[in-house]
């Protein structure tokens, strides 16, 4: 049980520092997979990040029911958390977010590629799914799980999507990898945006991008970048 009031605390520094950050505003979310029980997940009711307590965070299966249904307003969003879960067993923590900077490779062809070292994590590029290709003329909204399974397999094995005039969802080995990866495309996102002002773009290479991580990918909880960013957000580690 400890460890789980230890594992909600993290998810609720994850929405503060993402709120602080810029990568969320009254909307997006972060939810983290139940260790104690693979099959569920832990994410905050319908509130906005910047504000989530302890007492906010809610368990869900992977149909994205509420475990303890008590009336309070749950994020109509659930499916891309459940769905994900469902395809990745290796994840461990998703964020959903409409990040200004990432949006304007949700409304052109322009890939996401990596163009800074600490985007490398997000492989030669991120896909992007577009929700009328299934789904027709919709509010562009994942509200149910059928739209969640079919965004989990344009992710298929990648570490990010792009999702067509919406935003991102992005996965995580644990909460802070999630956070940290999202920030990695937004400053990625940035880079290039104020780059193309001065001419073209300057990519990594593939074996830039595939060169082992360093150290520094093993220090969870620990690393310098973790503790300045629960910092920066007022949140103790």
């Amino acid at each position: 049980m400890n460890d789980i009031k230890a594992l909600i605390r993290e998810l609720v520094a994850g929405n503060r520092i993402l709120a602080n950050e810029g990568v969320v505003d009254a909307w997006g979310h972060i939810s983290v997979r139940n260790p104690d029980n693979p099959n569920h997940y832990f994410l905050s009711r319908s509130r906005s990040p910047e504000l989530v307590e302890p007492d906010d965070i809610m368990e869900f299966d992977l149909e994205n029911k509420p475990i303890k249904d008590d009336g309070r307003p749950i994020y109509i969003e659930r499916p891309i958390h459940g769905a994900i879960y469902a395809a990745r067993p290796d994840v461990t923590s998703v964020v959903h977010n409409h990040c200004p900077e990432i949006l304007p490779f949700a409304i052109t062809n322009v890939p996401m590629r990596p163009a800074v070292h600490n985007a490398r994590r997000l492989g030669e590029k991120l896909d992007i799914w577009d929700i009328a290709k299934k789904f027709g003329d919709t509010d562009l909204l994942v509200t149910t799980n059928d739209q969640g399974h079919d965004l989990a397999k344009t992710l298929a094995h990648g570490k990010a999507v792009i999702m067509r005039g919406h935003g991102c969802a992005v996965t995580g080995k644990h909460i802070p990898d999630a956070v940290q990866c999202s920030l990695s495309i937004k400053n990625n996102a940035n880079a290039i945006l104020s780059g193309l002002k001065l001419g073209p773009i300057q990519y990594l290479s593939p074996g830039e991008i595939n060169r082992p991580q360093g150290g520094q990918d093993s220090l969870r909880g620990h690393d310098r970048s973790w503790e300045y960013l629960c910092r920066r957000a007022g949140v103790s580690l």
